[in-house]
C-alpha cells in the first residue's frame, strides 16, 4: 500500500535546506511512503534491584506478589483480546506473546523475588533480565522473544504502577513509524492508514515485524543504521523496495516519488490472476493462511488457493489437546473458504518458541535446534495421529482432498513415515524443505512424497547459522544469500526431474523480483501473505521463462545478496 501524505512542516520543524540523508537497510515490503516521523511512546524504565536489597515490607509481600500476577493477568487478556479480532500471523503472534505474559518460568523468578522482598516492578526487570540472556544465548528462533518478553515486562510494570499501557501512539496524520524494534502486540494493531510505513533499527527480514507489515501491506525496511538520530515530526521517505529511509527530502520530489509508487501500486492491483509467465507457463500463486477468517480474508486476493495453512493456532494457549471434532471444524473453514482449489496444510510446528501447555517439553539447551515441529510425534505421537485424523474427517465433510505436509523434516526416512501416514487416510503427502540436510537430500526425500515446499525463512536461519532477529546478521537472514538460492535450485532441479511440484511458502515468494529468479530455478507454486500476490502475479506476467532462468544463473553466480537482486533485475531487463 503505498500513500500520498504532504504534511506541512514549519520551516523549523523540517529544517528543509539541511542536504537530505540516505539510511540504508534491509529491504522487506516494497512501495514508498512519504511523511512525518512517529516514534512508540516511553516505556516505564524500572531498573532491576540489587540482589539481597529488601523494599518491601515482610507483611506486605504476598499482597506484591498478588499485584504482580493480576497485572500479568490483565495484560495476558489484553492481548487475547487483541488476538481474537486479528487474524493469520497477527493472531498468532499475539497468542504467543499472551503466554509470555503467563509464562510460570518467569512468574516464579519474578514471585520468588518478591518474597525476598524486591518489589514488583524491580524484580519484573530483573527475572526479565535472567530470561531475556538465556534467550539470547540460545540464539535462532528463542532470541527472537527477547523484543516480546521485554514488552511483556513493560505492559505488566506498567499496569502494576497504574501507568498508560505502552505501546505505538495514534497519529493525527498519517505517518511513519520508526522504532529500534516492534512487539508483535505494537505491530499486529497497527492501521495501514495511520502508519503508511515502517522502518526499524534492529530486526531481520523474516521478523514478525516484517511478516505483519507483509499482512498489511505497508513499505517496510528494517536493519536501518542510523535511524536513533531521526527525530519525531521529521519528514522521510521510505522506498521498501530499495532498502532506504531518506531524512528532509526535497517535498516534492518526495511527492513525486510516492505518486509514481502509487500509479504503479494501481497497476498492479489490477492483475487478477491466474498465475502464468508472459509465454504461458503456470506457476500457482496461494496464500498464507492461519485460520478461516483470514482463509475468507484472503479470498479477497487474486490467489489461487492456499499453499501455507498454519494449524498452531488451534493448540496454542490450550490447557489441554483439541478434540479431533474441533480440529476438524477448524479445518473445514479454510477449506471450505477455498472450496474446490488447493488447500496445502501444515501439520503442527509447536515446539521451540511456541511451546504446547498440555505437553512436557523439558529442558533443552537449543530449543531452536530441538523437538520442534514433525519432531514432537517421535513422543507424542498421538498429536499428529488426531491431527491427521481430523484433516482426513474435514476433507471427507466437504469432499476434498487436501495436501498435507510435514514440517522440520531433515531425512528420507522421516518424509517415508509421514507420507505413509498421510496416504493412509487418503490425503496428499508432502514435506517441508527447511533444514538444509533436507535439501541436499531432495532427490531422495522427493521419492518418497508427492510434493515438497521450501520454507524460505527457516533454511535462510539454519543455512546461513544466523539468528533471524540479530540487525547485525540481517545480511547473512536475507533469502537472496547465494548459498539459499543454491540450495532452492537443488530441491527445484531434483523436482523438475521427477516431475514433483516444489513451491515456496517462505517470505522470499512475496518479493516479485525474487520471485522471476524462483520460477527460473524450477519453483512451480509461490505462497505468501494475500496482500502480496497482485504484485508478484504481474511481475512474472511481464516476463517469459527464458527471462527468469537467465535472472536466477545470473543470480547463483553472484557472492552476495545485493549483488544477486542487481545481477537478477538486470537479466530481467536485458
Amino acid at each position: 500500500m503505498d500513500q500520498q501524505v504532504r504534511p506541512q512542516h514549519t520551516q523549523t520543524e523540517s529544517s528543509a535546506s539541511d542536504a537530505d540523508t540516505t539510511l540504508h537497510g534491509t529491504p522487506v515490503v516494497g512501495g514508498k511512503a512519504y511523511g512525518p516521523v512517529v516514534r512508540p511512546g516511553e516505556r516505564v524504565r524500572v531498573e532491576p534491584a540489587d540482589p539481597g536489597s529488601h523494599v518491601v515490607d515482610e507483611a506486605d509481600r504476598e499482597a506484591e506478589k498478588a499485584r504482580f500476577v493480576d497485572a500479568a493477568a490483565v495484560v495476558a487478556a489484553r492481548l487475547r483480546e487483541r488476538a481474537s479480532h486479528a487474524s493469520g500471523a497477527a493472531a498468532e503472534v499475539l497468542i504467543a506473546t499472551a503466554g509470555l505474559a503467563e509464562d510460570r518460568g518467569w512468574i516464579g523468578t519474578v514471585t520468588k523475588l518478591i518474597a525476598d522482598g524486591t518489589p514488583a516492578p524491580a524484580a519484573a526487570a530483573a527475572a526479565t533480565e535472567q530470561f531475556a540472556a538465556m534467550f539470547a544465548k540460545l540464539g535462532g528462533i528463542m532470541a527472537e522473544r527477547v523484543t516480546d518478553l521485554n514488552d511483556v515486562r513493560d505492559r505488566v510494570v506498567a499496569e502494576v504502577l497504574g501507568e498508560p499501557e505502552p505501546g505505538v501512539p495514534v497519529p493525527d496524520e498519517p505517518s511513519v513509524l520508526l522504532a529500534d524494534d516492534l512487539a508483535p502486540a505494537d505491530t499486529a494493531g497497527l492501521d495501514p492508514k495511520l502508519i503508511t510505513a515502517l522502518a526499524t533499527r534492529l530486526g531481520g527480514p523474516t521478523s514478525h515485524t516484517a511478516i505483519i507489515a507483509r499482512q498489511l501491506g505497508i513499505p517496510c525496511v528494517v536493519a536501518v543504521a542510523g535511524l536513533d538520530d531521526v527525530p519525531a515530526g521529521t519528514p522521510v521517505l521510505v522506498d521498501g523496495t530499495a532498502g532506504t529511509v531518506v531524512v528532509h527530502p526535497d517535498p516534492a520530489r518526495a511527492g513525486d516519488e510516492v505518486e509514481q509508487s502509487r500509479r504503479e501500486a494501481e497497476a498492479i492491483a489490477g492483475w487478477t490472476g491466474p498465475g502464468r509467465t508472459a509465454d504461458g507457463v503456470e506457476v500457482a500463486i496461494l496464500a498464507n493462511v492461519a485460520d478461516g477468517v483470514s482463509a475468507r480474508a484472503a479470498t479477497a486476493y487474486p490467489v489461487e488457493g492456499v499453499g501455507l495453512f498454519r494449524t498452531e493456532l488451534a493448540f496454542l494457549d490450550r490447557a489441554d489437546e483439541p478434540s479431533v471434532d474441533e480440529q476438524a471444524a477448524l479445518y473445514r473453514e479454510v477449506i471450505e473458504a477455498f472450496d474446490g482449489k488447493k488447500v496445502v496444510v501444515r501439520t503442527l510446528d509447536a515446539g521451540s518458541d511456541k511451546p504446547l501447555k498440555f505437553v512436557d517439553h523439558g529442558t533443552e539447551a537449543n530449543p531452536a535446534l530441538g523437538v520442534r515441529g514433525n519432531r514432537i510425534a517421535a513422543t507424542h505421537p498421538e498429536i499428529r495421529t488426531g491431527q491427521l485424523d481430523a484433516i482426513a474427517r474435514a476433507a471427507q465433510a466437504t469432499g476434498t482432498t487436501p495436501w498435507v505436509m510435514a514440517p522440520m523434516i531433515a531425512s528420507a526416512a522421516e518424509a517415508a513415515e509421514f507420507a505413509a501416514e498421510v496416504r493412509g487416510r487418503g490425503l496428499v503427502a508432502g514435506v517441508m524443505i527447511e533444514i538444509p540436510s533436507a535439501a541436499i537430500l531432495a532427490p531422495a526425500i522427493l521419492a518418497e512424497v508427492d510434493f515438497v515446499s521450501i520454507g524460505t525463512n527457516d533454511l535462510t536461519q539454519y543455512t546461513m547459522a544466523a539468528d533471524r532477529m540479530s540487525a547485525e546478521l540481517a545480511g547473512l537472514t536475507d533469502p537472496w544469500q547465494p548459498a539459499v538460492l543454491s540450495l532452492i535450485a537443488t530441491v527445484a532441479e531434483a523436482g523438475t526431474r521427477s516431475a514433483t511440484p516444489v513451491g515456496v511458502c517462505g517470505e522470499a515468494a512475496a518479493d516479485p523480483l525474487l520471485a522471476c529468479v524462483l520460477v527460473g530455478l524450477g519453483v512451480t507454486s509461490l505462497s505468501s501473505a494475500p496482500a502480496a500476490a497482485p504484485a508478484v502475479g504481474a511481475k512474472l506476467a511481464e516476463v517469459d521463462r527464458e527471462a527468469c532462468r537467465s535472472a536466477a544463473q545470473a543470480a547463483l553466480a553472484t557472492a552476495s545478496p545485493a549483488d544477486a537482486r542487481a545481477a537478477a533485475a538486470e537479466a530481467l531487463r536485458s
